[in-house]
């Protein structure tokens, strides 16, 4: 009974947390707990056989006499349950992160521009060891306690100001070099608020600080070191550094960040990213987070060893080891999660009794949501929690199914798979893309994580009392290793291996997880897994299958100063336009995985820009293009081009160079560069588009006026030369690349008829033939609003 009202009130904890995604989600829950104290208002009879003296003459039998006691779940219950779910609302908007008055994010410029950048002297602690990040510059958070702006001769200085708050600082890879954790230092550079997505798919900067408890960050460009004493202050970050250079030394890079990554996560280690980004391809994610895999050994080698001793020793034993491994690791949730789990066992081995895997779990994501309820939101902790759930729940049927086979091969086979049946749904939610091969690949590694594991735990102990003997046993990983790494590879680079279905809507998520939930305690469907998993596949791909049929929309991302065109015309992709490098990586492919995309059918390359071609590259990395266009004739290019030929050949592609004045036929788009300042013309269901590159607006309107262009439905072109194309084209819709224009040129053109769009303020910008431009911000803020 007791069991039962606990469990009640942690979900409905649990419940309300996620319901902060739902206007008046406290009020909601509070209801579902009223109407449970309605609908679940019974009491339960239970029967018990008592010994009961049998009359003379009759022979001995125990009757079955019903018991008086009864179990009822009072409406109180429930109702108490909706309360803590509106508590729990409650608790996370007091919880969420917000800057103080004297928070450094307050000091930021309000028009921070590269015309009018402001130098500024940051002091403060250094909060985290640095990190390498993909444009290989050093990062570290930086706790900052006071702020000085860089003045010239002309200006005199301002008095230095007392701030507080997190920063997130990038530095020059040699600045960051040699830094540490409270240490004090100086960083010059210029300060900047973080931006939101402005791309659907792309990542959002602003809500990852916000998360982090930071709201500015600084772009470094020099250290000034304040400390004067070289006595470092002792942390479990030397700890950590001392493991890592022990087993790196002999390893080597990559086996070496690698050993130390799946002993104490990738969160703690500077893992290099190709080999990050590796893994998280191949699905084997879960290799990379210290969690539960790495507890179980822990607690499994600790117990072995002292399974001679009392068992309060070995509680105390155990529980040592889970402390020191959780500081070691940063205390990331779903090591806290692991742990919590891996002390209850203990506590359950000290007072003999059998642990309630389920009841730990739940208990232990109540504790964990209670000391930070922000982690509801947090991938690492929804992934490890329903991975632990599927484990528990779905291993041992999985199991069953398979007693056919010897018992390891089963196990092999139901572990991986338990997970991945809970887990898919929100990394296709998230995501939008399945690793073919995923399961597989996790049954034949399983082994080669295992022994690496167990072989990088034993080399980082010997490591804190010996680094040479932790190097030495570190080596002895090495061939293990490289084959984990070899078969990632192979696997990765395989036709098929990660196939993009597009990222699911919340209410198919919802119905997946009913169907999984209803196989896991009704009988019926339990019965008929094989029913409900036909149900999950059609709610998945009956959408994918529609929208590949009907859908024509065509989406100008924000991609900085150069137009990017992406035409979705019923299962066919046009790609206009690449960007420079790094949009390929952040902006184009985001966009397409959460669409669904697997291939794109033709590229048009206008040649906006000289180094355009590099973005290319990025993209033709992962997606294969059947059809290459490019206007660019420009010598600076010749290497990429050969490359992008080469690419292009392997993939089967076309590679087609085109003259100034060829049009290239899509289908439902029809592209011509009319002249090579660039001036791009698309026919696009009948309405023109004119695309204007980075030329003089008085340039640009003899352009137009010497080639005889009509006027075009929808402009895009510089914010220079907007106000004077604008008055001159008349276009029924212009687009931007940014919003810096005076408020005289705001208050001419907004006289005029043209509706304006700014991609750097609106972000995204979509059309289809049915409806209005949509700006994927604005959206964004109307779907916040609602489930």
């Amino acid at each position: 009974m007791i069991q039962t009202i606990g469990v009640i009130i942690c979900l409905g904890y649990i419940l309300g947390l996620l319901f902060t995604a739902v206007p008046w989600g406290g009020v909601w829950i509070l209801v579902l707990g009223i109407v449970g104290a309605v609908m679940f208002r019974r009491s339960h009879t239970t029967l018990r056989q008592l010994p009961q003296k049998p009359p003379e003459n009759t022979s001995s039998k125990t009757k079955i006499v019903p018991n008086t006691r009864q179990i009822i779940l009072y409406p109180r219950v429930w109702i108490a349950a909706g309360l803590v779910g509106l508590l729990a609302t409650v608790y996370f908007q007091w919880r969420m992160p917000q800057p103080g008055t004297k928070d450094i994010s307050t000091f930021v410029p309000a028009d921070n521009n590269t015309n009018q950048e402001q130098l500024v002297i940051v002091r403060g602690e250094v909060g985290s060891s640095p990190r390498l990040t993909r444009s290989q510059r050093g990062q570290f958070w930086l706790e900052a306690t006071q702020l000085d702006e860089v003045k010239n001769d002309k200006d005199p200085a301002d008095i230095p100001k007392g701030v507080t708050g997190k920063l997130y600082v990038t530095v020059p890879i040699l600045q960051a070099t040699g830094l540490y954790p409270g240490q004090q230092i100086a960083v010059t550079g210029i300060l900047y608020k973080p931006k939101t997505a402005s791309n659907p798919g792309a990542f959002d900067f602003q809500k990852f600080l916000k998360q982090e408890g930071s709201f500015a960050g600084l772009s470094g460009r020099q250290i000034n070191v304040l400390d004067t004493d070289e006595k470092r202050q002792w942390g479990w970050w030397q700890i950590r550094e001392r493991i890592v250079q022990s087993q790196v030394r002999w390893l080597g890079i990559p086996e070496g960040p690698l050993v130390s990554a799946m002993v104490l996560g990738s969160k703690a280690v500077d893992l290099p990213y190709d080999i990050r980004d590796l893994f998280v391809q191949a699905g084997l994610a879960h290799a990379l987070a210290a969690s539960g895999f790495q507890t179980s050994l822990i607690l499994g080698v600790i117990l072995q060893l002292a399974r001679r001793i009392k068992k309060g020793t070995q509680f105390t034993l155990g529980f040592l080891a889970l402390i020191i491994f959780l500081s070691l690791t940063g205390f990331q949730p779903a090591v806290l999660r692991a742990v919590i789990m891996g002390v209850a066992a203990l506590i359950g081995l000290v007072l003999d009794r059998k642990v309630q895997q389920l009841g730990s779990l739940l208990l232990a994501a109540t504790l964990l949501l209670i000391f930070n309820p922000l982690w509801i939101w947090d991938l690492g902790f929804q992934l490890s929690f329903l991975a632990t759930l599927g484990l528990i729940v779905t291993a041992s049927p999985i199991i069953q199914l398979l007693a056919w086979l010897p018992p390891a091969i089963a196990s092999l086979i139901a572990v991986p798979l338990a997970a991945t049946i809970w887990t898919l749904p929100l990394q296709l939610f998230v995501f939008g893309v399945v690793p073919a091969y995923s399961l597989f690949l996790n049954i034949i590694t399983t082994p080669l994580i295992s022994i690496i594991s167990i072989g990088g735990i034993i080399s980082a102990l010997a490591a804190l009392i010996w680094p040479a003997a932790g190097s030495a046993l570190a080596g002895v990983l090495h061939y293990p290793t490289d084959w984990l790494i070899k078969l990632v590879e192979f696997f990765s680079n395989l036709p098929g291996n990660a196939v993009a279905l597009g990222s699911i809507s919340t209410w198919q998520l919802l119905a997946i997880y009913v169907l999984i939930i209803f196989t896991w305690l009704v009988r019926w469907w339990r019965k008929r897994w094989w029913f409900a998993g036909l149900i999950a596949f059609g709610i998945v791909l009956v959408p994918v299958w529609h929208s590949a049929n009907t859908l024509f929309r065509i989406t100008l991302l924000e991609a900085g100063a150069e137009p990017v065109l992406v035409v979705q015309d019923r299962g066919k992709l046009t790609l206009i336009n690449s960007g420079d490098e790094g949009t390929g990586r952040f902006t184009i492919l985001p966009f397409l995985q959460q669409q669904g995309v697997n291939k794109i059918d033709w590229a048009i390359a206008s040649g906006f820009q000289s180094k355009e071609s590099e973005a290319w590259l990025e993209v033709l990395q992962h997606l294969p293009i059947k059809n290459f266009y490019t206007y660019s004739n420009k010598t600076e290019n010749t290497i990429i081009d050969k490359a992008i030929q080469q690419v292009l050949q392997k993939q089967q592609g076309i590679y087609q160079s085109l003259a100034i004045g060829q049009t290239v036929n899509t289908g439902a788009v029809v592209a011509q560069l009319v002249n090579d300042q660039p001036i791009l013309q698309l026919q696009i269901l009948g309405q023109s588009w004119l695309i204007v590159g980075n030329v003089k607006s008085q340039e640009a309107l003899k352009l137009v006026k010497t080639v005889g262009l009509s006027n075009p439905q929808v402009l895009w072109c510089t914010p220079d030369s907007l106000k004077d194309l604008v008055i001159a084209l008349k276009p029924q819709v212009a687009i931007a690349s940014s919003s810096n224009l005076d408020s005289k040129t705001l208050s001419d053109l907004s006289k005029s008829q043209t509706k304006l769009f700014f991609t750097g303020r609106d972000g995204a910008i979509q059309w289809t033939p049915n409806g209005q431009f949509e700006t994927f911000i604005q959206a964004t803020e109307n779907k916040s609003s609602v489930l």
